[in-house]
């Protein structure tokens, strides 16, 4: 089922939000029809980095929703690269966030779809075809998990919280980095560490509670963007390492609830 959602006196910012799920919804058509299925895999930059027919698909399938909605609109997709036009509006695609996941059956990725007006992010969707989890939100408008409004932790304890991370495709330097930061993280007691493999579903689980925070080496704008503007419009705090504002740009991420923030930071400082 589709919803129309409003947001401030612009119409179209209900159409922006509504073409992002149902874009998602398609894009999630193809995940269920490739999962746990024989589906040609091939390598990008390195072997571990793979793309299955479902990642060329599913960027297909939500390229078409999107130029029939809004054909001068930009497009930025993890799979292709699309002719920029004059357009201030930007869309910024992850077909199948958690690729390697999912050409292993393991049942943990998602579809991350964001909208930005010149650099600023206001809308967007991640959908977690298997739980039928749609996360969306738009800029003032809050952050929802399908229809019901979400809210970070209120946890103000680094000790106390539980963490998430993501490994970067280098297994050098910045494996090496992430692993030492993993140490530090422990070593101020938290409860605990995890790693799923979709980047855009930990921003969100960052959203809506589940963890308290999250921090990745480098991570594409397709990887984060949605995610992000999760984690902001239910009131949480995302940046760089630096604590600077994240741009449509590749970047090193830190996301919380904003209470412990500060206290990542620090921590994830002591290894720079």
């Amino acid at each position: 089922m589709i919803f129309l959602y409003k947001m401030g006196p612009n119409m179209n910012d209900s159409l922006y939000l509504t073409t992002a799920v149902r874009a998602a919804r398609k894009a999630a058509e193809v995940h269920k029809r490739y999962f746990n299925k024989e589906s040609f895999v091939r390598t990008k930059s390195t072997h571990f980095d793979l793309v299955t027919r479902a990642d060329i698909e599913a960027e297909q399938a939500i390229v078409k929703i999107i130029k029939e909605a809004f054909p001068r609109h930009n497009i930025i997709g993890e799979e292709n690269e699309y002719e920029k036009t004059s357009s201030p509006y930007t869309w910024i695609i992850d077909p199948l966030d958690g690729t390697n996941n999912f050409a292993h059956g393991l049942p943990v990725f998602s579809v991350s779809i964001a909208l930005a007006l010149e650099n600023e992010l206001v809308a967007g969707v991640v959908f977690d075809p298997l739980r039928d989890e749609l996360f969306n939100a738009q800029k003032g408008g809050g952050a929802y998990l399908n229809k019901d409004k979400i809210s970070v932790s209120p946890n103000s304890a680094l000790s106390q919280s539980l963490l998430i991370t993501g490994f970067y495709y280098d297994r050098a330097a910045a494996m090496r980095r992430t692993l030492e930061n993993i140490q530090s993280f422990f070593s101020r007691g938290i409860i605990g560490l995890r790693r799923f493999g979709s980047a855009a579903l930990d921003l969100c689980y960052v959203a809506c509670g589940r963890a308290d925070g999250f921090w990745e080496f480098n991570l594409n704008p397709w990887d984060f963007c949605a995610g992000a503007l999760m984690v902001q419009e239910a009131g949480g705090r995302i940046s760089d390492n630096n604590d600077e504002r994240l741009g449509i740009r590749p970047s090193y991420i830190v996301a919380s609830n904003g209470l412990i923030h500060k206290q990542m930071l620090t921590v994830l400082r002591e290894e720079d």
